[in-house]
């Protein structure tokens, strides 16, 4: 269906605009209420309440009832026959994938492992497959997909869509994932790195949803941060932004993949730890060196503990630099719990800048190994054009 041209400044088009801005409240924040509504748009509660009455009869918008404060208040949401979304996290080593409605609700989801080393075209030519194979399984089909994103391990540049410093993801660096996605599956696709995606599904429905501004960690076989402020991911130029794996720890150390020296990652993440163990001790994979950990074994909790502290100093950098109101700790080397976290905050009570509110908690992510999945589909359903004018609706 055609959008109706309207001339600015009419009635119509305030009405659309206001509309818009409703939907894009929801698509960002999931469900509200309308008294919420009202305070994320600006709206009035009269306006907000004939918007979503005008929407819900058109079958984009779906309500119900809760008790907030003691008082019943009308809940709103998208609708799920809106359609479909996917979300996909190529880690270092496995291939998270899930299916959601215009909700988030996820309706089907799956995790295979990835081979070290693995390369675009393969990868995703099995995401095209899998893609397809868990929509026949719902009794669709690609083409019911509205929108995909992917979340890489790796910086990603918003100008390119390409992996924005070489060496850090080899077998995908000068490829435009999304435009070869899309090419596969003729849906759109949209990619960023799994540090910004993890941080955008902790924002908007997790650990950091209440903070004006967070940084979430992710710490596994590499370290990256994402950058939230106002519920936004911030990218920088090149989309570099929150590599805190690549800050100098020291100088002088070890050759890091990044061609530098001494970098955070070749003292704190998984490969570094787990080659401090002889292979006697069977210390081949992170799942090996958390299990050691929560047994108590005391190796695998000390080197644990100093990777929190290396960390620490990293994140204290970071908080002098950008100042959130909160970090949140996510990625396979998380589940390590206080064994990590309570050394982090010792380093950043000791390195970061005091401040008379006093210094941003940590915390665990909200979502464990889906987190990055979550963000991508966030990112995916951002990008979905959800209109009355727009889109028409069947039975």
């Amino acid at each position: 269906m055609v959008r109706r041209n309207t001339p600015p400044g009419s009635q119509s088009s305030l009405r659309e605009a206001n509309r818009a801005r409703l939907v894009e409240s929801l698509k960002r924040h999931g469900r509200l209420t309308q008294i919420e509504l009202a305070g994320s748009t600006g709206l009035s509660p009269a306006t907000v309440s004939n918007i979503v009455k005008e929407l819900t009869a058109s079958g984009i918008l779906h309500t119900s009832f809760t008790s907030r404060s003691g008082r019943r208040a009308t809940l709103v949401s998208l609708a799920r026959k809106v359609g479909l979304v996917a979300g996909a996290h190529f880690s270092t080593r496995q291939l998270h994938i899930a299916i959601a409605d215009a909700t988030r609700t996820t309706v089907a989801e799956t995790v295979i492992p990835l081979a070290p080393g693995h390369r675009h075209d393969a990868e995703l030519d099995r995401l095209s497959i899998l893609l397809s194979e868990m929509m026949d399984n719902l009794g669709g089909s690609l083409g019911d997909l509205l929108s995909v994103g992917v979340a890489l391990p790796a910086p990603i540049d918003p100008r390119t869509g390409m992996v924005s410093t070489p060496g850090l993801l080899p077998g995908w660096e000068g490829i435009d994932v999304a435009e070869s996605l899309s090419a596969r599956i003729e849906r759109p696709v949209y990619v960023d790195s799994e540090a910004n995606l993890g941080g955008l599904a902790e924002a908007r429905e997790g650990s950091g949803r209440t903070a004006s501004s967070s940084v979430y960690i992710r710490v596994g076989h590499t370290i990256s941060a994402g950058l939230i402020v106002d519920g936004d991911l911030f990218r920088g130029v090149s989309g570099k932004t929150g590599q805190i794996g690549h800050m100098t720890i020291d100088e002088n150390g070890p050759i890091c993949r990044c061609g530098n020296r001494g970098c955070l990652e070749t003292y704190a993440s998984g490969p570094a730890l787990l080659a401090l163990f002889p292979e006697s001790e069977g210390m081949q994979r992170l799942g090996d060196l958390l299990a050691a950990a929560d047994a108590g074994v005391g190796s695998a909790m000390r080197v644990i503990a100093d990777a929190g502290r290396h960390i620490g100093i990293a994140a204290a950098s970071l908080c002098n630099l950008f100042d959130p109101e909160l970090i949140i700790v996510g990625g396979e080397l998380a589940q390590a719990g206080e064994i990590l976290m309570a050394p982090m905050r010792h380093a950043l009570e000791r390195s970061a800048l005091a401040a008379v509110g006093g210094l941003p908690e940590i915390v665990g992510a909200s979502f464990g190994e889906w987190a990055e999945t979550r963000g991508a589909i966030a990112m995916a359903l951002d990008h979905v054009t959800l209109d009355a004018d727009v889109i028409q609706f069947t039975a």
